[in-house]
């Protein structure tokens, strides 16, 4: 496939740019006749084989999530004020400064000129669109609401996107003090320990276990420092390969759940993520069936995902929705279930989701805000203990020998 950036004349007379991949110029031609327009002039930009840099940079290029937030958003805005789909693809193609995510538009410009509808064209890039957002394009198309849809798949997007980007600031301030502890923690056993050590050493001093240890650390440290270092990155990916891992990532999300506000911070997080994608598909005109499967696959925790199965296979066999949220209080808080059960009664079920979901989305953002005063206390008593370790354990000896003189 080669890439033509084109200018094309309408009926009216009014001239536009575009972009398109055809196999040739004479494909070019029926592309954009079809769209009931007249080329005036097109540039050839070059085959997208394994040699273009342009092919390598948009292969290695990643999407980030609010790119694709942009796109929805830029795409609904422009189909709601009366541009074409395909203008309105070309037009993104050229303003979106992300390489691959360019190259990506253009290729679904390329199908949908060709009859493709913009579901379809999208599904074919799993990896960058995922179902909820091909489903809510269906569903768009379906009822003759596509840029609505695309605003409500932008909203859906930024409100999951703007949490995980609370949590992971809540938790930068812990992860700075473990960090810097560690490496303070290391530039003593290389550094002040062995000054220690030698002067026991030439008094000949009765040492306790607790020093004996420290001291056996940091001559492994100072004696063995690359080994040290290569066996802490070796046991680093091996943790990290072992939690990518089904088993480590059922392990440790069962940790997680068990630990005391954090676990009740990830029950809200998962409660306020699964009641927006359900809003906003059965709002969209998703059927309940279809909206669990893809609640599924953003609920990426194995244990909420299994309630959702659970759902899954009750509302198949007749069940309100209501009953499996209700079986599993443990993980999903009884507010879930209650909102669930009054939207099945008055059928209002998209509304009741919509509400359920602010509540506990400000609740997460209450706490993700609280998050460094919940952490404090237990990060005063990790660093306590761990001076109060070192202290006794280097200063003990030392105590002991000044009374002997």
């Amino acid at each position: 496939m080669t890439h033509f950036s084109y200018t094309a004349e309408k009926v009216g007379g009014e001239t536009y740019n575009g972009v398109a991949e055809a196999k040739d110029r004479f494909e070019l031609y029926t592309i954009v006749r079809r769209e009931g327009g007249k080329i005036i002039s097109i540039v050839e930009g070059g085959t997208h084989g394994a040699l273009s840099l342009a092919y390598w940079n948009a292969r290695l290029s990643t999407v980030k999530e609010y790119d694709k937030i942009l796109f929805a958003r830029n795409l609904g805005a422009m189909l709601s004020a009366g541009l074409a789909l395909s203008r309105a693809l070309a037009i993104l193609e050229r303003q979106t400064k992300n390489p691959r995510l360019s190259a990506t538009i253009t290729q679904v410009a390329s199908n949908v000129r060709r009859g493709d509808t913009l579901h379809d064209a999208l599904a074919k890039f799993p990896h960058i669109f995922p179902n909820l957002f091909v489903a809510m394009v269906k569903a768009g198309e379906e009822g003759g609401d596509l840029h609505g849809a695309l605003a409500t798949v932008a909203d859906q997007m930024e409100r999951m996107y703007l949490i995980r980007k609370k949590v992971q600031s809540a938790m930068i301030y812990p992860v700075i003090i473990i960090v810097a502890i560690v490496g303070i923690g290391a530039l003593m056993m290389v550094k002040v320990v062995p000054t220690l050590a030698q002067t026991f050493n030439e008094v000949h001093a009765t040492l306790p276990a607790s020093t004996r240890m420290i001291i056996m650390i940091s001559n492994i440290l100072v004696k063995y420092t690359a080994l040290a270092l290569v066996s802490v990155v070796a046991l680093g990916g091996l943790t990290y390969a072992m939690f990518r891992t089904a088993t480590g990532q059922r392990t440790s999300q069962f940790v997680f759940l068990r630990m005391p506000a954090i676990g009740t911070l990830i029950k809200e997080i998962n409660a306020a993520r699964t009641a927006r994608t359900l809003a906003s598909l059965l709002s969209s005109g998703v059927d309940v069936l279809a909206s669990l499967a893809i609640a599924g696959e953003v609920v990426q925790n194995y244990y909420f995902r299994h309630v959702i199965q659970e759902a899954i296979r009750g509302v198949r066999q007749g069940e309100p929705l209501s009953v499996a949220f209700a079986k599993r209080e443990d993980l999903y808080p009884p507010f879930v279930a209650e909102m669930m059960s009054v939207g099945e009664e008055t059928g209002a079920s998209a509304e009741m989701l919509k509400r359920l979901a602010v509540f506990y989305e400000d609740e997460v953002d209450r706490k993700t805000k609280d998050m460094s005063t919940i952490v404090e206390p237990f990060l005063m008593v990790f660093i306590g203990a761990s001076v109060g370790f070192f202290a006794i354990a280097m200063v003990a000896p030392i105590y002991q020998l000044s009374q002997n003189f």
